[in-house]
């Protein structure tokens, strides 16, 4: 009777852990990124009253008998199963799809996390906005390994520097039905190594049958320019009205700009056709630009931070990694929606979103919690049970005890 007893008070010790387990869960049903827990059980140690015997001549054998000593908890396992997204409309909310986790840290440790409530503190570093702990990423365009991770700090209004022309292209094509002596001005703009723009026309004339002079030149008002050389070429196209670039010349323009470095202009005429149809030849690209302040960022599934400036351009700022463990119920609960490595979550794989098993990126989103409130409340029903029958058993073995006590009467 005693044994039954102490039996059931591990019963009901242990059903409590598992009611702590159950509300703990239940209490994060709307917490970020939450992955639910479960409780398992298993049979504690046995008192041998008789062992097991062999069979012996016309004797068969017979089993042990065992009283168990009741119950104790098997383990508390984290279930990191998916959950639905919810989305937020806020750019730097991140959701994963898939597995992986988010990579903390606060300058000592990393944590590890699913829920993506990012945000930027005053000096522009993204943080986890519940605890502020640094995201951790690729800063710019540096090298993408795991041991080159950093805080990623992005500054509102910060500058993207210029870049001077180096190459322009034109494309579509020049009438070969159109008269000797036949001209086209095409006005388009360069830029120098502070991004201040240039205002060139290249005029092209008919030559030939098919040859094409070009010559360019700048705009008269513009004083910054002093000298511009290897200004003239000729294009000349084959019987098929495709350039023939063995018998053109094209030659690489320069452009000498005081208090800037000179531009040294690459032209490409490689698209441009001679057909007998309307002239449309134009300006098809150039890739300098002025310089731009940062109006807003987006972000992409692979984590890529690209920042939106004011010059048109788009930069890549940096890049969110994720990282994932062979055993991630091995992990250690911090608090805060944050996790820490163990002895048994394996080593850390630190990588790229949708690269090595790791799930990708959904901005604008943030993980739900996991847990499910009908399971929840069934093994609550289920607990409950448990504890109430173990509690029953500590009263019938206490009315057991009180018989025993009373036979002396």
């Amino acid at each position: 009777m005693m044994r039954s007893m102490f039996s059931a008070v591990t019963g009901l010790r242990n059903h409590q852990t598992m009611m702590d387990v159950i509300g703990n869960n239940i209490a994060n049903v709307n917490t970020v990124g939450f992955k639910k827990s479960r409780v398992t059980f298993q049979d504690a140690l046995y008192q041998t009253i008789k062992g097991a015997s062999s069979a012996q001549g016309n004797r068969g054998g017979t089993n042990p008998m065992q009283v168990g000593l009741g119950m104790t908890v098997a383990s508390i396992d984290t279930l990191h199963t998916p959950s639905s997204l919810e989305a937020t409309g806020n750019m730097t909310d991140l959701a994963i799809e898939g597995d992986g986790f988010f990579i903390l840290s606060d300058g000592l440790n990393y944590y590890y996390t699913r829920a993506g409530n990012f945000g930027f503190d005053e000096e522009g570093n993204f943080v986890n906005t519940s605890n502020g702990l640094k995201v951790m990423g690729w800063q710019g365009t540096s090298e993408k390994t795991p041991q080159n991770i950093t805080s990623i700090r992005i500054q509102k209004g910060m500058m993207m520097p210029a870049k001077a022309t180096g190459e322009v292209r034109f494309a579509k094509n020049l009438n070969d039905a159109d008269s000797m002596g036949a001209q086209y001005n095409i006005p388009f703009r360069v830029y120098d190594s502070k991004g201040n723009a240039h205002n060139l026309i290249i005029t092209f004339t008919k030559a030939d049958l098919n040859r094409w002079d070009y010559v360019i030149n700048y705009d008269s008002s513009d004083t910054t320019v002093s000298n511009i050389t290897n200004n003239q070429g000729s294009l000349v196209f084959d019987q098929v009205g495709s350039l023939d670039t063995d018998q053109s010349t094209i030659n690489q323009v320069e452009l000498a700009i005081n208090g800037a470095e000179p531009i040294s202009l690459s032209l490409d005429f490689s698209a441009v056709t001679q057909y007998a149809k309307e002239t449309t030849v134009d300006l098809s690209y150039q890739d300098g630009y002025a310089a731009g302040t940062l109006l807003g960022i987006s972000v992409d599934s692979k984590g890529i931070i690209t920042g939106v400036f004011d010059n048109g351009q788009n930069m890549e700022l940096a890049q969110v990694v994720l990282a994932v463990f062979d055993n991630p119920a091995g992990l250690i609960k911090a608090g805060g929606n944050a996790y820490m490595a163990s002895n048994n979550s394996g080593e850390v794989q630190i990588g790229m979103a949708g690269t090595g098993g790791r799930g990708t990126i959904s901005p604008g989103s943030l993980e739900m919690s996991n847990v499910d409130l009908a399971e929840e409340f069934t093994r609550m029903i289920v607990t409950q049970r448990g504890f109430q029958a173990n509690s029953r058993i500590i009263s019938a073995s206490d009315e057991m005890l009180q018989e025993l006590v009373n036979i002396k009467r």
